[in-house]
């Protein structure tokens, strides 16, 4: 597996990608850093993953995902969640990390993908 960190999102209210959904890239610890915002495309990915394997590097990251926004701009009320963040480490630099997001406007769950 290539050295990468990816993600996708699923709205399990539809049974289907999350499409349009922002998200934020944070690197955590003494200076934190947003590294970038992304929208998730039509299979409820990022165009490209969010560190290639160049800009890989081990440390403390935080996804931010933008659920209220998602589903509000659906017509679909989000009074529960607002932002979702998973903070997480990247321990092996040469390794793929991916990320994903399964929601709801009342649940959310993670996992390391592969």
């Amino acid at each position: 597996m290539p050295a990468k960190l990816s993600t996708h999102v699923l709205d399990l209210t539809t049974g289907r990608p999350a499409v349009g959904m922002v998200i934020q890239l944070l690197r955590t610890g003494r200076e934190p850093a947003l590294l970038k915002t992304v929208t998730t495309n039509a299979d409820g990915r990022t165009e490209g993953p969010l560190l290639d394997e160049e800009a890989m590097a081990v440390g403390g990251y935080e996804l931010v995902f933008h659920v209220r926004e998602y589903f509000s701009g659906r017509g679909v009320e989000c009074t529960f969640l607002d932002q979702v963040p998973i903070r997480f480490a990247i321990t092996d630099a040469a390794a793929g990390y991916h990320v994903p997001l399964l929601v709801t406007p009342w649940a959310y769950s993670t996992y390391r993908g592969s």
